[in-house]
């Protein structure tokens, strides 16, 4: 298609969905996967955040409405004292002296304590929280920015373009286990403050041919030992049950290795062929069995045969 070949990087995508905390944590993560994947030239021919382009870090602001962009930048302004403190000195004692100059502005009647309520329960509780031994990450995205912060929603997206292996009956597994194995060696992810989850066509294509073949196997043997007992109820002996159990046999063994030899590759079809194999093959060698018993009926020198 037209759109396929104008946009090559969107197709055959291995996505990984972040999911964080606190949004600082989801970005952290998200930025460590990508920055792990990407010189494994190998297995991705590319990896992009498609949240995180420079052109939205730069601008994404404007795209806010009047209204909400201009109460965030009040609120910047009304914070700028404590910042500006804090920006000096980003340690404990600076913190401690941007909340005192806080209530200093607030005896003095220029500050309005209303303003700094939601960043001083978020203070209140990290330090809660730090000083009975579970201390927790700070959201200053949260802080400064209130119900902004959460507006990109708590996912953050890893697009990854994985080196498909066409001769695997899922092309995409190994990459997907470098993706997993990746994630499971970043912080936030062994911290439990984050997750990855793997989405995308490569994925999903992947997840069907695993089911289709697991459940191939079970439908096979499910198959094969109800036609067993079908066919002995049939005939009455298994000196014809056999035979015809191991003709299904020898015809699945030698179609699989044409397929093998003429193809080379396995794909959703072949994979649920020998299902549909069985049910066919059955059907010859019964109407085969019972010719046979009827010519034994007919021609009773033929009895020296054996019995049926």
């Amino acid at each position: 298609m037209a759109i396929d070949r104008a946009f090559p990087r969107q197709q055959d995508l291995l996505v990984a969905v972040v999911s964080g905390t606190t949004p600082e944590e989801a970005e952290e993560t998200a930025d460590a996967l990508a920055a792990a994947l990407a010189p494994d030239r190998a297995h991705f021919k590319s990896v992009d955040r498609p949240d995180n382009s420079p052109y939205l870090v730069r601008n994404g602001l404007l795209f806010l409405d009047t209204a909400t962009l201009t109460n965030l930048l009040n609120a910047t302004i009304d914070a700028q004292p404590f910042l500006g403190q804090l920006a000096a000195d980003p340690s404990l004692r600076g913190l401690m002296s941007a909340l005192g100059l806080i209530a200093q502005g607030v005896d003095a009647g220029q500050a309005d304590l209303g303003a700094f309520t939601p960043a001083l329960a978020g203070f209140h509780t990290a330090l809660s929280r730090a000083a009975a031994g579970k201390p927790e990450p700070l959201s200053w995205q949260r802080l400064l920015a209130g119900s902004v912060a959460d507006l990109a929603g708590k996912y953050r997206f890893v697009l990854i373009r994985p080196v498909l292996d066409y001769g695997a009956l899922q092309p995409g597994a190994a990459s997907s286990a470098l993706v997993r194995a990746a994630a499971a060696a970043l912080p936030n992810i062994r911290a439990g403050r984050a997750e990855v989850h793997l989405t995308g066509q490569v994925a999903l294509d992947d997840e069907e041919f695993g089911t289709v073949a697991h459940g191939a196997v079970t439908g096979l043997l499910v198959s094969f030992a109800l036609v067993g007992v079908l066919l002995f109820l049939a005939v009455r002996t298994w000196r014809i049950a056999v035979p015809i159990l191991l003709t299904l046999v020898l015809g699945l063994l030698a179609t699989t290795g044409f397929a093998a030899l003429a193809v080379g590759t396995l794909n959703l079809v072949s994979v649920a062929f020998a299902v549909l194999f069985t049910g066919i093959a059955v059907d010859f060698t019964i109407q085969f069995a019972v010719r046979y018993r009827e010519e034994r009926i007919a021609h009773p020198a033929a009895r020296a045969a054996p019995a049926a």
